[in-house]
C-alpha cells in the first residue's frame, strides 16, 4: 500500500506544520476558506512567481489544488451517487501539462479554485456524514474524512508553496 496522509508527511507535517483534525468538519471548514487564504496570499503578484525546484508556479499550485479538490469531489460524489467505489489516482503533473498550467492566468486559476471548493464541500460534507469509504488503487480503504484530511492538508501545503516563492522569488 501507498502511504498517504499523515503516515507520510507526519503529523504534522514535516513541511508545512499541518495537523490533521480528528472531526473532518475541521477539514472542510479549512477547505472552505481556503479561496480567501489564496487571494490574500497572490495579492499583487503576477502569478508566474516559481522556485527553483518547485514544479509549478505560484498559478499552477493554485490551478493543481483547484483540481485537486474537483478530481476528489468528482470521485466522492460518483460514490454517493451509488457508483463503483474503486478509484484510482492521477497524475496531477500530467493534468497540469494537459490543462496547460504555465498559459493560465492567475485569475483564472483563482476561479477554477473557487469552483473546486464549492463543489467539493458540499459532496465531502455529506460523504463524511455517512462516512462513505473509496477503495483507491494504491492506497486501499480511505474513508471520506480521510479523502477530506488529505485534500485539506494538500490545499493547505501548497498555500504554504506559493507563500514561500513569494518570499524568496
Amino acid at each position: 500500500m501507498e502511504l498517504w496522509g499523515a503516515r507520510l508527511f507526519g503529523d504534522p507535517c514535516d513541511e508545512c506544520g499541518w495537523r490533521w483534525p480528528d472531526d473532518p468538519s475541521a477539514s472542510i471548514d479549512s477547505v472552505r476558506r481556503i479561496p480567501e487564504l489564496y487571494r490574500g496570499l497572490v495579492e499583487g503578484c503576477s502569478g508566474s512567481e516559481q522556485l527553483p525546484g518547485l514544479g509549478w508556479s505560484v498559478t499552477g499550485y493554485v490551478c493543481h489544488v483547484a483540481d485537486n479538490l474537483l478530481s476528489w469531489a468528482g470521485r466522492v460524489a460518483g460514490v454517493l451517487r451509488g457508483g463503483d467505489p474503486h478509484v484510482a489516482g492521477y497524475d496531477p503533473d500530467a493534468l497540469g501539462a494537459a490543462r496547460g498550467y504555465e498559459h493560465l492566468s492567475l485569475q483564472a486559476a483563482l476561479w477554477s479554485l473557487e469552483i473546486g471548493v464549492e463543489a467539493w464541500v458540499p459532496v465531502l460534507t455529506e460523504a463524511t456524514s455517512l462516512d462513505v469509504v473509496l477503495l483507491h488503487s494504491t492506497r486501499g480503504e480511505q474513508r471520506a474524512a480521510d479523502v477530506a484530511g488529505n485534500n485539506a492538508h494538500d490545499a493547505h501545503h501548497h498555500g504554504w508553496d506559493i507563500a514561500r516563492t513569494l518570499r524568496e522569488a
